[in-house]
């Protein structure tokens, strides 16, 4: 009986070891993966925030900006060319400075909203016969109020950088010349801070939206000015 006993000992003995042994650790990186697949939070998530809300209403503004300071400044620009008094740019300008806030708050707001419904079925249909699983935490739906209103009061804001600058200059010339200068440092900004959040290059963002803002404006002046030149 002791030979038996010492011969389960003994062979118990290496695997008891290879347990006293183990890595501590496996078991909470096991768990932390597991919680990463299931969409849980991560110990450097800071407290659990909603990166996906976030994103929603930062692309809004940052879209909202640049939509704003190319718009503004090319219909200026183009209104300009067929009619160079200053009361004519500036009225353009902040005519289209209204128009396009509540046109982009409007579009933000419905396109959020069918997201959000859509989402929202998405998690129903998930969801299915898991209400015994309560203790999850469900994901936070984007607002789309808040991207309305970020949209729009970024619309408004890169608005106003062509319209501040060019709309109470006198001279013609120098009215456009001070619409373009503070509309292409505008577009380098915007073309840093969307390269900076998206960890793209910083040189080829600002370089692509540079060209486009003054394609632009180089359309809508020569468009305008032909008809300007014919009298329409």
């Amino acid at each position: 009986m002791a030979i038996d006993l010492g011969c389960h000992v003994g062979c118990a003995s290496p695997e008891t070891k290879q347990e006293e042994t183990a890595d501590p650790t496996a078991a909470p990186v096991v768990v932390d993966d597991v919680e990463a697949a299931a969409g849980g939070r991560r110990p450097g998530d800071g407290g659990g925030v909603n990166y996906v809300a976030r994103a929603q209403w930062l692309r809004a503004a940052v879209l909202g900006a640049n939509d704003g300071l190319v718009s503004v400044a090319s219909l200026m620009v183009g209104v300009g060319a067929a009619n160079g008094t200053r009361r004519a740019m500036l009225v353009s300008g902040l005519a289209g400075l209204v128009a396009g806030a509540c046109s982009m708050a409007i579009g933000e707001f419905v396109s959020v909203y069918a997201q959000c419904d859509i989402q929202a079925a998405q998690i129903e249909r998930a969801r299915g016969g898991k209400d015994a699983d309560g203790g999850e935490e469900e994901e936070e739906l984007p607002s789309p109020t808040m991207a309305a209103v970020a949209s729009a009061l970024s619309f408004a804001a890169g608005a106003a950088l062509p319209l501040l600058a060019g709309g109470f200059v006198r001279p013609w010339a120098a009215r456009v010349a001070a619409v373009c200068a503070a509309s292409s440092l505008g577009l380098a900004g915007f073309g840093v801070a969307s390269a900076y959040l998206g960890g793209a290059g910083v040189a080829r963002s600002g370089v692509r939206m540079l060209v486009g803002g003054w394609l632009a404006m180089a359309v809508t002046y020569g468009v305008l000015k032909l008809f300007g030149m014919h009298g329409v």
